[in-house]
């Protein structure tokens, strides 16, 4: 639920795949083939010599290096920066509201409803819960709308279906008392030992 671009992330991961799978197929087929490596070897050999002339004609005044490598660290300079405005992407989408609107009844104004109020309600009420080991409730806005992130871990031996049947009904108890349906992800996640076990619903 959080802002992190998915979709984003899966084409940068795939493209590394491909450029790292075509990497190792060409490295095997060099060493495989004798055809191939010496077909590398002569596309080496003229791609240090253009190199060579590149930095010859390139060379700074004094002799003393080339423009290429002022290049070179330019665009590891961006992008270094272009990691960085990559990783501020991740993770994200917390809010700390969860209703917000124009009220048209009486005054003019705004009512907003905290997402703490909604959170540290359903974190106690969960805690009363016999069957629920530890929860946690948070607020996320998903496509401009507040919705909740509840997550359960139940004690060893409870029914995940009643802890998820009891978790829903303590939603639709927040929702009858706010006068709004809250979007809610309510995910059920075993322990330590069970870590890889794991249920979702979404309402």
């Amino acid at each position: 639920m959080n802002a992190t671009p998915r979709a984003l992330n899966r084409f940068l991961l795939g493209l590394l795949g491909l450029v790292l799978m075509c990497i190792g197929a060409g490295l095997a087929l060099i060493s495989a083939w004798p055809a191939a490596a010496r077909t590398w070897n002569g596309i080496a050999a003229d791609a240090g010599s253009g190199v060579a002339s590149a930095l010859s004609a390139s060379a700074l005044p004094g002799g003393s290096g080339s423009w290429i490598w002022v290049g070179l660290a330019l665009l590891s300079f961006l992008g270094i920066v272009l990691m960085a405005v990559w990783m501020a992407g991740q993770g994200g989408g917390r809010t700390g509201t969860l209703v917000s609107e124009y009220d048209d009844d009486g005054a003019p104004g705004r009512v907003a409803i905290s997402g703490t109020v909604a959170e540290q309600a359903l974190r106690n009420a969960l805690r009363e819960n016999p069957d629920v080991a530890a929860s946690a409730v948070s607020t996320y806005s998903v496509k401009g709308r507040s919705a909740l992130r509840v997550r359960i871990t139940p004690r060893q031996g409870a029914a995940p279906h009643l802890v998820a049947a009891d978790a829903t009904a303590l939603v639709e108890t927040l929702d009858a008392v706010l006068g709004h349906q809250i979007p809610v992800l309510l995910s059920l996640e075993a322990g330590r030992r069970l870590r890889f076990n794991r249920e979702d619903r979404v309402r």
